[in-house]
């Protein structure tokens, strides 16, 4: 029988905390991966989970990819996630939030939370009136905003640095690129590729979302959900779920680049890493690609600023080509030179953190009678 604690130690984690409210009907676990770079930063989903089980098992695979994410982009932020366990269209209220907030507040700085699946900005601002550690407030009290324009941009840069890598030209002029999905990142991403000269094929299960595309971009050509795959492009982008390069689909791939800011893109890591190089597709990783959203609020912990946020959304070019580097260097598969990445810089910032430093005394309140 697999116990709470196996499951934490599969992957290492320092802190699992499970919070609880009677009055609000607050059920919420939140995930502390790894503190070595930082305070853990991560977003907290709200979802109507089979059972408890699953949340848990769904925080600590998000947790853990939260410290990936962070260390391959530089950020001096660890990883951690919250779930919120319940339906999002007609559980959520102030109070759940404010609850939620309480438990963060408690941690003392130790997890920084912030909106994702089935949480807002707004919700968010309820969590922002009792805890001190939160990011993805609004720009009218000095958040972020909306990261979904940075995101998009972020994969707009690891775009051009697949496109450099694999054809020694980066531009997107008279390029071909099928997204899959065009919510709130594929929207900002269709807009990037045809300012940057090139054509843009889309699928959609959201026709509301669809029509804005159509409507707003000349030449955007529609094809249904399922033949997404086949459209013969220079990159496929999934914007929209997980899990979409898979033993069914990688066949009918008919691309050069894999490069989407939907997270855990592929089914099976290793596996389909290895599939798509053995098909001479090359593979941006997905936690790389898409941590623009992720540079965008943590910004907001030194004072948001705008231009230093896409400044430093900017450079996932850089680090997208870092990857495809030691890839070829070390003979290895993307997904795992980005994984390499990350764990060097985790290890390197440990040892400095080992050399000792001496800490000012603790006070100790004394009663004075």
């Amino acid at each position: 029988m697999t116990t709470v604690f196996d499951e934490v130690a599969r992957r290492n984690h320092e802190q699992v905390v499970f919070a609880y409210d009677e009055v609000t009907g607050l059920r919420a676990i939140i995930a502390i991966h790894d503190t070595t770079l930082g305070p853990a930063l991560g977003g907290c989903r709200m979802w109507s989970y089979t059972d408890e089980a699953a949340a848990l098992r769904d925080v600590l695979r998000l947790s853990r990819g939260m410290t990936y994410k962070s260390a391959a982009a530089g950020l001096n932020l660890g990883g951690g996630k919250a779930v919120i366990i319940g339906d999002s269209k007609t559980h959520k209220n102030e109070m759940l939030f404010r609850a939620y907030g309480r438990f963060v507040q408690g941690l003392g700085g130790r997890y920084i939370t912030a909106e994702d699946v089935g949480t807002s900005v707004q919700d968010m601002e309820w969590v922002r009136m009792e805890s001190d550690f939160v990011v993805g407030i609004s720009r009218a009290l000095g958040g972020s905003g909306d990261p979904s324009p940075l995101t998009a941009y972020g994969c707009f840069e690891a775009m051009k640095a697949s496109l450099k890598w694999q054809t020694g030209n980066e531009s997107l002029e008279g390029r071909t690129v099928a997204i899959q999905g065009v919510g709130h990142v594929g929207y900002h991403l269709v807009k990037l590729v045809v300012q940057g000269g090139g054509r843009v094929v889309v699928c959609d299960i959201d026709h509301d979302s669809l029509k804005r595309v159509s409507e707003e971009f000349a030449g955007v050509e529609v094809v249904a959900p399922e033949r997404i795959y086949s459209v013969p492009c220079d990159v496929f982008a999934p914007c929209a779920l997980g899990a979409v390069i898979n033993d069914e689909t990688i066949p009918q791939l008919k691309t050069n680049i894999v490069c989407g800011s939907a997270n855990n893109i592929l089914a099976d890591e290793d596996k389909h890493a290895k599939a798509l190089e053995v098909a001479d597709i090359l593979y941006a990783p997905d936690y790389v690609v898409n941590a623009g959203g992720l540079i965008n609020v943590a910004n907001e912990l030194e004072g948001y600023n705008d231009e230093r946020a896409r400044k430093q959304v900017g450079g996932i070019y850089d680090v997208t080509t870092q990857i495809f580097r030691i890839a070829r260097e070390e003979n290895t598969t993307t997904h795992m030179a980005a994984n390499t990445l990350a764990e060097r810089r985790i290890a390197s910032i440990r040892r400095v953190k080992d050399t000792f430093v001496r800490q000012p005394p603790r006070r100790v309140m004394r009663h004075v009678p």
